[in-house]
């Protein structure tokens, strides 16, 4: 569609199609045309066993099989139920609670959390930044809210970190806006798999504070999506202690997703956890959430909420959900694994890997790559850079199978 025929897009860029769930499609007919065992489907960001089963954890099932009718029925508060927002933080920390103010509020997964931030912690008009590999409805959340998104450099020439390109992004917009809202999808990035190191962490913040020290307002949004998926839940969550002695004038925002943890993808089930050590800036996101709550989804999903509070008070079942996830993440880690190696000896590049559901392989064709790989019933994701593979949603056997096939489509396209 190339026009609004009755709709306003009121200067938004308005996406008609979703790319991912438009090529999964294509893998789903395919496999119905020809036979499952023809296709493999990298596209989708969820948990699916060998067979490519989805995978519910059996407690999570459970505890959702033992609701009472008030628990799903009834609505939920528009911040979430009292005691959800108590689990949910611990769920989020872990062992590692800041010293610091801390409010959160219930939101439809992950992606709820995006949005309250962006409408409340950015102007109308302004630009977010987040880095040049990046999950693209932060693209589509930014247009819908009428901010502009731009981007950093995510790696150097050593694959680390950019430090150097986030300080000059960063130093662009504090330049000709009075705040910023920074968007930085780590541990486990979608879509790279790649982790920021604590002392990542503590050149951001040095950066911030420079402009913070200046009166500018700066909020630091962590979508620690996978942080359940890395190598070390624990070291991984580690970072949050760094946010300790942030200024008045830097909000960290922790954006969990309770879909992915705990296998709810369907049930929308998130929160958005602010870190301050301001007090009135804690009670001032509560108001703001409660108010961007009722604008939008009015109450979160009640039933989700009831489930993670049960799943918490009852210590066989939490000791049994977290059983299930550690086979899911050393599961998922494995085919990490056995995809580097397969692209190591096809000689592949593949962007650093540390942990979580996606690897990405840089390509200047993605599309063109994607669509000579779909000949061969074999499924990506075409990004703006690259290629992003779901593992997922793949065996480990499938994974060493799509890495040559990769090579094979870009040699072929490129004439090598």
């Amino acid at each position: 569609m190339e026009k609004l025929v009755f709709a306003d897009g009121n200067d938004r860029e308005l996406n008609f199609t979703d790319k991912i769930f438009g090529i999964s499609n294509k893998a789903q007919e395919m496999a119905a045309r020809e036979g499952k065992d023809k296709v493999i489907d990298a596209t989708i960001g969820a948990l699916l066993d060998d067979n490519g089963a989805l995978i519910v954890f059996d407690a999570v099932n459970q505890a959702l099989h033992h609701l009472k009718p008030n628990d799903f029925a009834a609505y939920a508060p528009i911040l979430g139920l009292p005691e959800y927002l108590d689990v949910i933080k611990k769920y989020a920390f872990g062992a590692h609670t800041p010293n610091m103010y801390t409010a959160a509020c219930a939101t439809p997964g992950g992606t709820g959390t995006i949005r309250n931030a962006i409408v409340n912690y950015s102007k109308k008009g302004d630009t977010v930044i987040t880095s040049d590999w990046y999950w693209s409805a932060y693209k589509t959340l930014a247009t819908e809210n009428y901010r502009n998104l731009d981007t950093y450099t995510l790696f150097d020439e050593k694959g680390k970190y950019n430090l150097k390109s986030f300080e000059e992004c960063v130093e662009k917009y504090m330049a000709v806006q009075d705040s910023l809202l920074i968007i930085i999808n780590t541990p486990a990035h979608n879509p790279t798999g790649f982790s920021l190191t604590d002392s990542d962490w503590k050149h951001v913040i040095e950066v911030c504070e420079k402009y913070a020290a200046l009166g500018k307002k700066l909020t630091i949004f962590a979508d620690a999506a996978y942080i359940d998926y890395t190598e070390d839940p624990d070291s991984a969550r580690a970072f949050l202690k760094l946010f300790e002695s942030v200024s008045d004038n830097i909000l960290v925002l922790l954006s969990y997703s309770a879909s992915k943890s705990f296998t709810l993808y369907g049930m929308r089930c998130g929160a958005l956890i602010c870190m301050t050590n301001k007090k009135e800036i804690c009670e001032e996101f509560e108001n703001i959430m409660a108010f961007s709550g009722r604008g939008t989804w009015s109450n979160g999903t009640r039933a989700a909420q009831q489930v993670l509070i049960n799943l918490y008070q009852d210590a066989s079942l939490k000791e049994a959900v977290d059983r299930e996830r550690d086979e899911s993440r050393k599961m998922l880690l494995a085919r990490g694994k056995a995809f580097e190696e397969a692209a190591k000896e096809c000689g592949l590049e593949v962007l650093p890997y540390d942990s979580g559901f996606f690897a990405s392989v840089p390509c200047s064709a993605p599309d063109a790559v994607g669509e000579l790989l779909q000949k061969e019933g074999i499924f990506t994701v075409p990004l703006a850079k690259g290629l992003r593979v779901a593992l997922s949603a793949v065996s480990e056997e499938r994974c060493r199978i799509i890495a040559p096939a990769i090579k094979k489509a870009m040699d072929e396209y490129f004439g090598k």
